[in-house]
This record gives C-alpha cells, structure tokens and sequence, in this order.
C-alpha cells in the first residue's frame, strides 16, 4: 500500500496531521520526505480558505470602504 500523507516533524518524531487508516500502531513504514517550499508572500498560505461567497462578500466590503476615501488627503 502506498500513501501520502502531510506531518509535522516535531522533537525528532513526524506527526500526522490527520487519521491514517490501515496501519496499525507499530507497523513499520518506509517513509519519503519532502519539505514544502516556504510560500514567497505570507498572505499566499491563506489564499482559498474562502468560499467563493465569503471572498465576494469581502470584496464588496473593501470596494464599498475605499469609495470612502478622499484622494486629496494624500497630497502633501
């Protein structure tokens, strides 16, 4: 059987992060690792956490908030 499955390495041990069915405690596994390369903009890791929905209704909001803003009170 082959899986892959994401962990964290914590204190020398790798941790799952979610349930891995059909292996049982002690079974010895062949591990392959590979590190995820550190997103370039730290906003990046939150991109598509929002529904479609959530991410219009935010977009409304900030749209609705910058018509607000004067542009003359940026002049020196």
């Amino acid at each position: 059987m082959t899986k892959t499955i994401h962990a964290i390495y914590e204190g020398g041990v790798f941790k799952p992060l979610e349930p891995i069915d059909g292996i049982m405690d002690n079974t010895e596994v062949e591990v392959t690792v590979s590190v995820e390369k550190e997103v370039s903009h730290p906003f990046l890791k939150f991109a598509g956490i929002l529904s479609e929905e959530e991410a219009n209704r935010m977009m409304k909001i900030v749209e609705d908030e910058f018509e607000r803003v004067n542009p003359d009170e940026w002049k020196d």
